[in-house]
């Protein structure tokens, strides 16, 4: 057998060729010069540090090391101290040095929660029974069951919103609203306040946002007063002792308050973030459900569409046209999360009826 290969056997090196013995990548090198892209060789000392360097050094928190160091003189990071002081609440701080002294706010979690301390007022179960309402305490029925997932999905996603930003209020608040009048909205938002009351480690407050034609109040049965807009337009007022607490526990209502006829600007404004910033602060268990005005009806429902975290567009199953709900979507596109809600619907394609389930006896 004999030895193929590709390449001629090396020849024996020998004093008048001292090159052939080399191997082929040996021969490349010495050819084609490859030494040039050898790294530097590498001092066998290096220069001193200059003293410059070594202030800056001190300057920002490092430190030189010895002398005894071959010469070689360098820097390395200071060692960390520990003390065992006990941790202090955070308290607002002032920035000095500019014209006008500015306040930094602690973190939402250290704030001190807000108090609600306004009258409490009983709701007229009579009432909501008359206009087919879920009525606190009653028997479990088909309106109810509904409403529960609603409020299973809303309380899903501000608890999601919730996750990705712990310091961003709008997870905590949800805007009702519709394309157009009479679609159900403030039907919808009471409902949905009720039901979100009768969680047992929760609180509600339902804003009645409508300033033009306010209903929550004249719904649940209370009498009227100052509310939101009273809030926005006079700086002075705190805005949580104008909540009004009820009978059913954990639920809450602000009325809207007198109406102006600059309700878009004053929502626009910078204080709308504040007044409402004040409703949960301290308080990451307490949700708000505003009833806005109709969104193709009046211009604030836009403006509060920007401070919540989720929306809720009421449709009427037998009223509300795909035009008039796209335009109203798109008015609303300052929300990030809209949901839709069929109401009046009475045809169900796989025909269920909640409710009925409690009643039966088999």
């Amino acid at each position: 057998m004999t030895e193929h290969s590709k390449f001629p056997p090396t020849p024996e090196s020998s004093p008048e060729n001292p090159g052939k013995g080399h191997s082929s990548i040996e021969r490349a090198v010495e050819t084609f010069d490859l030494h040039q892209f050898l790294p530097p060789d590498v001092p066998s000392q290096l220069p001193a540090v200059s003293p410059r360097l070594a202030r800056r050094a001190k300057r920002i928190g490092l430190e030189e090391l010895g002398a005894d160091t071959a010469g070689l003189s360098g820097v390395r990071p200071a060692e960390p101290r520990l003390t065992a002081e006990a941790p202090q609440a955070a308290e607002p701080q002032v920035i000095e040095g500019a014209a006008t002294p500015v306040a930094v706010s602690p973190r939402r979690s250290e704030v001190k929660a807000a108090v609600f301390t306004g009258k409490q007022h009983v709701i007229d179960r009579d009432r909501l029974r008359e206009q087919g309402m879920i009525v606190p305490e009653g028997s479990v029925t088909g309106l109810l069951e509904e409403f529960r997932i609603v409020k299973r999905q809303v309380l899903l996603q501000a608890a999601q919103l919730r996750e990705m930003d712990r310091d961003d209020p709008r997870a905590q608040r949800v805007l009702v609203c519709s394309p157009l009048p009479n679609e159900g909205k403030t039907y919808c938002a009471v409902n949905l306040a009720l039901s979100m009351a009768a969680e047992k480690e929760s609180e509600v407050l339902l804003v009645d946002a409508d300033f033009a034609k306010p209903s929550v109040l004249t719904a649940l049965g209370m009498p009227g007063g100052p509310g939101l807009m009273d809030a926005l337009v006079d700086p002075k007022l705190n805005v949580t002792e104008l909540v009004l607490g009820t009978d059913v526990p954990g639920l809450f209502v602000l009325p809207a308050g007198n109406a102006t006829n600059s309700d878009s600007e004053y929502l626009s404004s910078a204080r709308t973030a504040d007044v409402l910033a004040q409703l949960t602060a301290g308080a990451p268990h307490r949700m708000i459900i505003l009833d806005s005005p109709p969104a193709l009806a009046a211009s604030p429902a836009a403006e509060l569409a920007k401070y919540v975290g989720q929306a809720v567009v009421v449709a009427r199953a037998d009223r509300t046209g795909q035009g008039a709900l796209e335009d109203a979507l798109s008015l609303l596109a300052g929300c990030p999360n809209i949901r839709l809600l069929l109401n009046a619907a009475t045809f169900s394609p796989s025909g269920r009826r909640f409710g009925t389930y409690y009643g039966y006896k088999g």
